[in-house]
């Protein structure tokens, strides 16, 4: 099923949507990862994966999973729930246990689609940093621009990986990790700045 899901991404994607994928090569070939990106929309998970050889396996909100058409191929690409709001233990110890199978886990830690939206109205969660500071695994940034209205131009930008300095055996406190996680989102916005489209 996930075969099929990119064979219909590729559809989707390569007609009806001009899409830029810039730098996948970032995204390792093997070995655990946790990717980050912005939130534009619900076709942002399929987007991602569009043109990059790794499985992706998503942190998404529970809402979607009761859904019946896109709850459907939400559990088929395997991707797991998670309750908004708060850090939610049980989604992040299914994201470490993952992450320890050498996976690739994927993260939109402002966990609501953020289009025409003001950054600075925007709270981001601190799920991502949470995740990141237990499992020490490197961190793969991307940035989504556009939008999904037939035929518009969408952009994917994959930076290269980093690790955050953090004590794994420390206890954060909310504001900390949610610090981290608005550091790891000035990253991926600064890669929209820094390739400008063409």
């Amino acid at each position: 099923m996930i075969t099929l899901a990119r064979i219909l991404s590729y559809i989707i994607f390569g007609l009806f949507f001009r899409v830029e994928v810039v730098n996948a090569e970032n995204v390792p070939e093997k070995g655990p990862a946790i990717l980050c990106a912005n939130h534009i929309g619900e076709l942002d998970m399929f987007l991602i994966g569009y043109k990059i050889r790794r499985y992706v396996r998503y942190m998404a909100k529970e809402e979607l999973f009761k859904i019946p058409v896109l709850s459907f191929f939400v559990r088929k690409l395997r991707a797991f729930p998670v309750k908004r709001g708060r850090v939610d233990i049980e989604s992040v110890k299914t994201a470490l246990r993952l992450l320890n199978g050498g996976h690739i886990i994927g993260i939109l830690p402002e966990g609501t689609r953020t289009r025409g939206k003001d950054r600075k109205d925007i709270r981001v969660k601190p799920g991502a940093a949470a995740i990141a500071v237990k499992a020490g695994v490197p961190i793969i940034p991307v940035a989504i621009e556009g939008d999904y209205k037939l035929f518009s131009r969408i952009r994917v930008i994959f930076g290269k990986p980093f690790r955050i300095e953090a004590n794994p055996e420390r206890k954060y406190t909310n504001d900390e990790l949610t610090e981290i996680s608005r550091n790891i989102m000035d990253g991926i916005y600064k890669l929209m700045e820094e390739r400008k489209w063409k």
